[in-house]
């Protein structure tokens, strides 16, 4: 692999300056070359620690970084090979666009030439062509982002790091930027790990996404098995929303397992690790797996929440003395609140978690 973690840890003491606070704890993690990979879960995870240590602005307690077969132990960040894209975006407010992307350049002694030339690749490369003279108070928040952006590609670095870039841009261009960074990446098939709060932006840019939780990686996976087979009810409840139904498992066959859930029976194709008759275990149901009708021979409910979003319905319905959070597609019909209506689970959507 081409950048890989071994047994990575980081303890900062603590507030007090007794004991000591685990912030990264035991991460082992191998990443191919061209990968993209997104560390994702909430504050305190240990996501931009861990994004820290590989950058080299921190040092580990134990473990240790390799890249490209070497160790990196003893190298400084500006040995590393690597560029990072920051949140604050960190461009010279008294530099314009050209000046800033050519910063690190003119720091390695290039020549004039052979750095206007590597600057027009990467303005052209990032759609910033015709801004190389504008300011930087001059730019829109995507702009300087891309300036940002085109900073860190100029380098031509091994591994680019991204520490929650598109936190500070509203939603209509956080989707817009992210497919760009998705664009480029795969343009250039350099390596990079990206740091996220954000669900739907690790799912939307990644090629793996690891589910950080304590410190501690919980789930390494695409976005499709950490979605519909995470691997514990934290993964099943932060990507996405989630329905965790109480279930008994009844039966057990190669081909399907046999539960009750929410007092009747129900039978589901096999979920991951092994499940034993008797078993109480916990189902997930997505909001996409739950089907809404006016009658029906589903479990009985009663509309508790709409909300009419354009394309989809969101519902919140009480069932069987729970409250199950389901979408709509088709808003044709819109149930109001009060409405008697019969839910029924697509059973092939469902997924029995393991045990842990």
């Amino acid at each position: 692999m081409y950048l890989t973690l071994e047994h990575l840890t980081k303890t900062f003491p603590g507030r007090t300056r007794e004991g000591e606070v685990t912030a990264v704890d035991d991460v082992s993690l191998a990443i191919a070359q061209g990968e993209f990979v997104t560390l994702l879960g909430p504050s305190g995870c240990g996501k931009t620690t861990t994004l820290r240590l590989i950058a080299g602005f921190e040092s580990p307690t134990r473990g240790r970084i390799t890249l490209d077969g070497r160790g990196l132990d003893d190298v400084p960040p500006n040995r590393r090979d690597m560029a990072m894209v920051f949140q604050s975006y960190a461009i010279f407010p008294h530099l314009n666009v050209f000046e800033n992307i050519a910063y690190g350049l003119k720091i390695h002694k290039l020549s004039t030439s052979e750095i206007r030339r590597k600057i027009a690749q990467v303005l052209s490369l990032t759609e910033l062509t015709g801004l190389e003279h504008r300011a930087p108070n001059q730019l829109s928040g995507g702009q300087q982002q891309r300036v940002a952006l085109a900073r860190a590609l100029v380098m031509e670095p091994k591994v680019l790091l991204f520490d929650e870039p598109l936190s500070n841009l509203d939603a209509k261009l956080r989707e817009q930027m992210r497919a760009e960074i998705r664009r480029i990446q795969q343009t250039l098939g350099i390596t990079s790990v990206y740091v996220t709060h954000d669900q739907a932006e690790a799912m939307a840019l990644s090629d793996r996404i690891v589910v950080m939780h304590q410190g501690h990686m919980v789930q390494v996976g695409t976005a499709y098995e950490v979605y519909r087979c995470p691997a514990n009810a934290f993964v099943a409840d932060f990507i996405g929303k989630a329905n965790l139904l109480p279930a008994h498992v009844v039966g057990v066959s190669p081909g399907r397992l046999d539960l009750e859930v929410l007092g009747r029976p129900l039978s589901i194709p096999p979920s991951a690790g092994a499940h034993r008759i008797g078993e109480h275990a916990m189902l997930l149901a997505r909001p996409e797996a739950i089907l809404l009708e006016r009658n029906g021979d589903g479990y009985p409910g009663r509309v508790r929440r709409t909300a009419y979003l354009g394309p989809i319905v969101e519902y919140d319905v009480d069932v069987a003395s729970m409250v199950l959070s389901l979408t709509q597609y088709d808003p044709r019909q819109v149930y109001p609140v009060g409405t008697e209506v019969s839910v029924q689970l697509v059973t092939e959507a469902l997924y029995l978690l393991p045990q842990t």
